[in-house]
């Protein structure tokens, strides 16, 4: 898997983050004040981003976090295999791939859409 460290302290809102081995879009950031006995703690609160699920994350700042690196990448639709599933061509290196669409989305062949990869995860941005 793709990804790197970076300090808490480092990142901010529409960040990408790795939260319970899954990447995360983060939603909102806040910092609480260093205590009597401990560091600044930073709260994150984040959404899958091929999941949907939202996730939340407390360390100090000065932890360090891994950082997924996701790649957004441009292809055009060959063929709509069903509702919720299409055919794929990537524009750069031309190979095809099955991507799952979501279901407020309406495909048709020759369809160019922007999308995210990351390993062998594949979403479709609206």
């Amino acid at each position: 898997m793709a990804k790197e460290q970076k300090e808490v302290r480092d990142l901010q809102e529409g960040n990408y983050v790795m939260i319970d081995d899954a990447a995360c879009e983060i939603n909102s950031y806040s910092t609480a004040k260093p205590g009597k006995h401990g560091s600044a703690k930073a709260r994150i609160e984040a959404e899958g981003v091929f999941d949907g699920k939202k996730r939340s994350l407390s360390q100090p700042v000065d932890a360090k976090i891994w950082v997924p690196i996701i790649n957004r990448k441009q292809g055009q639709v060959v063929s709509v295999e069903s509702d919720d599933v299409a055919q794929v061509m990537d524009l750069e290196t031309y190979e095809t791939i099955t991507i799952k669409t979501p279901g407020d989305i309406s495909l048709s062949p020759d369809d160019e859409i922007e999308y995210l990869e990351m390993d062998e995860q594949r979403k479709i941005l609206e």
